[in-house]
């Protein structure tokens, strides 16, 4: 039975076999066939009492519905199934009611008590189907109805139905604005969810409900930032949107100084440059004005929240989803600091190679972002050059790139590149090719002249619309040094014969008129012949040919006066009104009669007074007004439903105001069963993720709470399950040390209480200052390491900027608490940490790193005490030394260079000029008879995107004499030699410098919460693994410690466990975090983990690591 319904349903007619089939095709004339039989058997089959006929059906009906056929007909007969206990057959139902519900509202309201019970329904999937079809029916009645549903469903066990809760909300909004408030209390209740499902969904609920309601997102700023990475795709667009507009509203602008300066160039002159001296006068004040707000400008720090939304995002630069790249694209070009938006260049230059479409979009917000921020693509300029497939709107935004990141250094090759596009066979594109020569030409001096050339000779081309557009860039460019280019001009003026192109005519004539003077004969021969045709020329030209005689007539009245009476005639009886009024304007002030006003004295001042040249300025000029990505910048419009990027604010709104407490609940003792376990991290896990780095820091900058609050406030903050747990099994650890304790229970007190008020935050805080001098060195120990945790845990740009303040601090604090304990472990334990350092001198360091060893202590307490400064000798600089000397590499042997021997090394320190430059250390002996004078560098070669910065001639390197040299290369984190000529004042000598991998870092220093946060986020193909037997040296601490860290360039990072060593540093370059973990095992046997952004750079360092460590 099954298959000849299927025949028939599929020919579209009736049941019954026999008959012939009558299909819709109008050629068959059943067009005028009675259709009562449609659909019978599908009818038959769904009123059947068999669930696999039934199912059977519905399969059909909504693969009909796929196909695009119209299955509404069938509507009664499938609405009957809504309460079929087979749960597939429910499933399909309601996927044809969500289809149909608002097309047949009156059917479907028959049955929503059906659907009601659907909402009780123990299977997640039935639940959400029903929520959907009953947010489908648009009838005002039942809205108590759905809104009901919706706030049961927001409480549903599963993420899923909540997700179709927050789908509802903004159904019902639009069906009864009215609801708003309590659709509000809904979206703030999902938008505590802690599953990755609902944030995207419920985000865009808040976008469309009420995106005014900032104080919404406070609380769950720093839930979003961390659940970003795993949220489905097209909620992390929305997600970030929404936080590109939150950030606009809560932090300072990064760039303000440097907008300052920006602005500080002076102020547009007037147009045709009067008053000159009021303005230098206005000038002058505002500069006074501009300098007096730089002085008040306190230094910029930038929000450890703000810092959070930064590294949470850019991951997803590598992205699968445009979309999701844009987004990030979008926050760091409106957020960031200039410095850092750099990285989203290579992201875009990749979506370039996907479909013309998501090009078309990328291209129109890359040629934005290149008017502002143009060094950031320039070493991607090829990238933008175009292919003879690309489509004529590809071409034309390329075009407009290429234009934009046009300078001194790179315009012979964009010109070249112009040169080609030319020859094209796409109209359109050549036009815009010739504009863009023209705007280069304004840009830059230097070519405007080859640029001119080029447009002449273009200009005897064949293709009336090149030459036309040529004559057009002519005419600007002319206006900049008229007096150089007659010649010019008069060839234009014999062009006038040939050329019909109207904006092209009328340039002509309007460049003849503006520069009669220099072309006194020709002028008039055009006038005459321009009278003859005047009547059959477009209205633009005739405008102009008015403007040419008036301006002749002022200037050589003899020769014209006759024929501009003639043409002002002409255009007295013109069918265009602006050509009658203009010639009577005209007449009136040029002709002077009894009748005209004063104005006419001044005709030649108005007719003749200098024009400024034109500025050729790119259409995406102004465009960034609107936010990167969206709609309205894509068309350059407002669209509806756009939401304008707020303002930065003066001063920076109360940070405490993203703080989360933890409910009381979490303390419970409950779960000391689990205080055993270890719990480990789930991938991407931000067990510490709020905590670490961006509340504790947070609370410090805001309030000033040491201790306390940033570690109470470290737990209030993780919001995934899993870390949830942890946070909760740290806390029951402590609470054990707690009992065992009473001393520490009273100076742990505090920990338990609320930390929103900042008067009582003090009270505490005094309260055990006093009592410090009667506890022990351990208590002592581990209030000091809290602080300096949450000090530590603050983001590398303020860390950066405050280090030395924070050194002084701390070092007055340690002078101020006197230890208790004998001096000789003190002593010891100062040892023990001397051996594990390895800090450079120069490196301001927030809390250097100690690994305490105490077998009388227990392991929390191990724990507390990690990242303690012990005495103010630790953080004299003096007495942190390298723990190994630096190698030393031959650049130049002394046979080769005939006397002259050159070594380098790595300093390790940071290169002053240029943060992002590996300093390199060169070292002159000078071991012949003779002088050695003029030593310098010549001919660097480098690969694309490195840098050098040559090191300062040494003019005279007497004989055995030696010399030092810095010299800074920026590696661009590659291991790829720096090639360049090392010259005397006799001879060259060709060098390279190659670096080993581990000299491409710099050391940072993390907390092991920190780590352990940061090495959950580089998992995957991030993380690489090695075992390896130590060699039978190097099974101490102290040497694995000592040959990672002269292997590469990083900091000891603390750690709880005395068989596990933690190393952390961030490339030069990037910044690319790289972490290095070494566990020892028995008998020699450990494993090396590096984890690190730049899977290269990882692979290499592991082979150099196992090398230091195996030897």
């Amino acid at each position: 039975m099954s298959s000849s319904s299927a025949f028939s349903e599929e020919k579209g007619g009736s049941s019954s076999v026999g008959e012939p089939e009558y299909g819709h095709d109008p050629a068959s004339g059943g067009i005028f066939s009675s259709d009562y039989k449609r659909h019978d058997d599908l009818k038959e089959m769904l009123d059947s009492n068999k669930d696999s006929l039934k199912l059977e059906a519905m399969k059909r009906i909504v693969a009909m519905i796929a196909r695009g056929k119209n299955a509404s007909d069938l509507f009664p007969a499938v609405v009957k199934n809504v309460a079929c206990k087979n749960i597939e057959v429910k499933k399909l139902v309601y996927v044809y009611l969500v289809r149909y519900a608002e097309e047949q509202q009156d059917l479907a309201l028959l049955s929503i008590s059906t659907f009601q019970r659907g909402l009780k329904d123990p299977n997640q999937l039935i639940r959400a189907s029903a929520l959907r079809v009953l947010s489908s029916i648009r009838v005002t009645i039942i809205v108590p109805i759905m809104m009901l549903a919706i706030k049961e469903a927001a409480s549903d066990m599963s993420p899923y139905v909540r997700k179709t809760a927050a789908h509802a909300i903004p159904k019902l909004y639009s069906l009864d604005p009215e609801q708003k408030d309590q659709l509000i209390e809904v979206i703030e209740k999902l938008l505590a969810d802690k599953t990755t499902l609902v944030a995207g969904s419920v985000v865009m609920a808040f976008e469309e409900v009420c995106p005014e309601r900032i104080d919404l997102i406070h609380k769950n700023y720093r839930k979003l930032c961390n659940l970003l990475i795993d949220v489905e795709e097209w909620g992390q667009v929305v997600i970030i949107n929404m936080l590109t507009r939150y950030a606009r509203t809560q932090f300072l602008n990064p760039n303000v100084n440097e907008t300052l300066l920006e602005e500080g160039g002076g102020g547009e002159k007037t147009f045709y440059g009067s008053d000159e001296d009021e303005d230098e006068e206005d000038e002058e004040k505002e500069k006074k004005a501009e300098a007096a707000a730089m002085a008040k400008r306190k230094p910029y720090v930038m929000d450890p929240d703000h810092r959070l939304l930064l590294r949470n995002t850019k991951p997803l630069l590598q992205s699968r989803n445009a979309a999701v790249v844009m987004a990030v694209a979008q926050l760091y070009f409106h957020l960031a600091p200039k410095a850092e938006v750099g990285v989203i260049a290579k992201a875009l230059v990749r979506l370039l190679r996907s479909h013309s479409e998501v090009q078309y979009v990328v291209l129109q917000n890359v040629a934005t972002m290149t008017i502002k921020r143009r060094g950031m693509f320039e070493p991607y300029l090829k990238s933008f050059y175009i292919r003879s497939t690309d489509p004529t709107q590809i071409k034309i935004l390329k075009l407009e790139v290429l234009t934009n990141l046009a300078n001194e250094t790179n315009i012979s090759t964009i010109l070249r590149e112009f040169q080609t596009y030319i020859k094209s066979m796409d109209k359109d594109f050549v036009a815009a090719t010739i504009q863009a020569i023209g705007r280069c030409a304004t840009n830059i001096g230097e070519v405007r002249d080859t640029c001119l050339n080029g447009l002449v000779q273009l200009l005897s081309n064949r293709d009336e619309l090149v030459v036309a557009e040529s004559v057009v860039v002519i005419k600007k460019l002319l206006q900049m040094q008229p007096e150089k280019h007659s010649d010019i001009i008069k060839h234009m003026a014999k062009l006038t014969d040939n050329i019909q192109v109207p904006m092209a005519r009328a340039s002509i004539l309007w460049l003849i008129g503006e520069y009669c003077e220099h072309v006194p004969k020709i002028a008039p021969d055009v006038l005459r012949k321009m009278a003859k045709s005047f009547t059959n020329e477009e209205d633009i030209v005739k405008l102009q040919i008015l403007n040419l005689a008036a301006k002749l007539y002022l200037t050589n009245s003899k020769q014209t006066k006759l024929l501009t009476q003639y043409v002002l005639n002409l255009a007295k009886y013109d069918q265009n009104y602006d050509i009658r009024d203009r010639a009577r304007f005209i007449r009136q002030l040029i002709v002077p009669i009894e009748k005209s006003g004063a104005l006419s004295k001044y005709a030649k001042k108005l007719f003749l007074a200098l024009k400024p040249a034109p500025v050729l300025e790119s259409p995406f000029k102004d465009r960034d007004h609107f936010q990167l990505g969206s709609l309205s910048h894509l068309l350059n419009a407002k669209a509806g439903g756009y939401q304008e990027l707020p303002d930065w604010p003066e001063s920076a709104p109360d940070p405490s105001v993203r703080n989360v407490e933890v409910p009381e609940w979490t303390k419970c003792s409950s779960r000391e069963k689990r205080k055993e376990k270890k719990v480990e991290k789930p991938f991407y896990s931000d067990s510490d993720g709020e905590s670490g780095p961006t509340e504790s820091a947070d609370s410090e900058s805001d309030s000033g709470s040491g201790s306390e609050s940033g570690s109470e406030e470290s737990r209030s903050g993780s919001e995934s399950e899993e870390s949830d747990e942890a946070s909760m099994s740290e806390e029951e650890e402590e609470e054990d040390e707690e009992e065992k304790k009473p001393k520490k229970r009273e100076l742990k007190k505090p920990m338990h209480e609320s930390k929103s008020e900042q008067s009582s935050e003090e009270e505490d805080r005094k309260r055990e200052r006093k009592g410090k001098q009667r506890q022990s060195e351990s208590e002592s120990e581990s209030e000091e390491q809290e602080e300096s945790e949450s000090e530590s845990s603050q983001s590398e740009s303020e860390s950066d900027s405050e280090s030395e303040a924070e050194v002084k601090k701390k070092k007055k604090a340690a002078e101020s608490k006197p230890p208790s304990k004998p001096i000789k472990k003190e002593t010891k334990k100062e040892k023990k940490e001397m051996s594990l350092l390895d800090l450079d001198d120069f490196e301001p360091t927030p809390s250097p790193q100690v690994t305490p060893v105490n077998n009388l202590l227990s392991n929390s307490l191990v724990t507390d005490l990690e990242g303690l400064s012990l005495s103010d000798a630790v953080l004299s600089p003096a007495t942190i030394a390298p723990s190994s000397a630096l190698k030393s590499y031959e650049l130049l042997h002394r046979i080769t260079g005939e006397g002259l021997s050159v070594e380098y090394c790595f300093s390790r320190q940071p290169f002053s000029p240029d943060a992002n430059m590996v300093a390199v250390q060169m070292h002159f002996t000078n071991n012949s008879a003779s002088d050695t004078k003029s030593l310098h560098m010549e001919d660097v070669k480098l690969h694309s995107g490195m840098r050098v910065k040559e090191f300062q001639e040494i003019e005279l390197l007497p004989a055995g004499e030696t010399a030092t040299a810095v010299m800074g290369i920026d590696f661009c984190d590659s291991t790829q030699a720096a090639n360049f000529q090392l010259c005397t004042h006799t001879r060259k000598f060709f060098v390279s410098i190659q670096p080993p991998v581990g000299e491409l870092m710099r050391p940072v220093f993390l907390t092991e919460n920190e780590f352990k946060k940061e090495q959950g986020q580089l998992m995957g193909m991030n993380e690489i693994t090695e075992k390896l037997t130590l060699d039978a040296k190097c099974r101490n601490e102290h040497t694995i410690v000592q040959r990672v860290t002269t292997a590469a360039n990083l900091s000891r990072v603390p750690c709880g466990s005395d068989k596990e060593c933690r190393f952390a540093g961030r490339t030069v370059t990037s910044g690319s975090l790289v972490l290095v973990t070494v566990a020892s095992r028995e008998e020699g046997a450990a494993q090396l983990t590096v984890n690190c952004e730049k899977m290269l750079i990882g692979t290499m360092l592991v082979k150099d690591i196992l090398l230091a460590l195996t030897q």
